[in-house]
């Protein structure tokens, strides 16, 4: 068996604010914005270089909006990241380093909170490498 996850819903209370924001201020690609029926949006945006998306609407959940949090997005690179998502206008935390790995935070117009992680390589294999 095969599963994989590709699509996460993020609650929000204006569609197109939050549209704007995942778009303009983090850069996500937008996949399509549809009416399926009557009172069912459904936005789909795929961050840069991702598998997965997430999906924004009217008509889907009965999450509240604003209380999803701990959605990882894992970054080569956190100083150039950080840099590109504030330049964006995106307002993000000071990094902070957990035991030799970095993390960032930030929340969307609604409350969402979301993380930022700079990919490590597990210590395992630094130590082979540098053999």
């Amino acid at each position: 068996m095969e599963m994989r996850l590709e699509v996460v819903q993020v609650p929000v209370t204006d569609v197109d604010t939050a549209k704007s924001f995942y778009t303009d201020r983090l850069g996500f690609a937008l996949d399509h914005d549809v009416e399926y029926i009557p009172g069912m949006r459904v936005v789909q945006l795929t961050p840069p270089g991702s598998a997965a998306s997430i999906v924004i609407g009217t008509g889907m959940t009965g999450m509240l909006p604003g209380s999803l949090e701990g959605l990882q997005l894992v970054v080569p690179d956190m100083a150039s990241a950080r840099a590109e998502l504030l330049a964006r206008g995106a307002e993000i935390s000071a990094v902070q380093d957990l035991g030799g790995v970095a993390f960032a935070y930030f929340s969307d117009p609604d409350g969402n909170r979301w993380v930022i992680q700079e990919a490590t390589q597990p210590a395992g294999r630094e130590a082979s490498q540098q053999a």
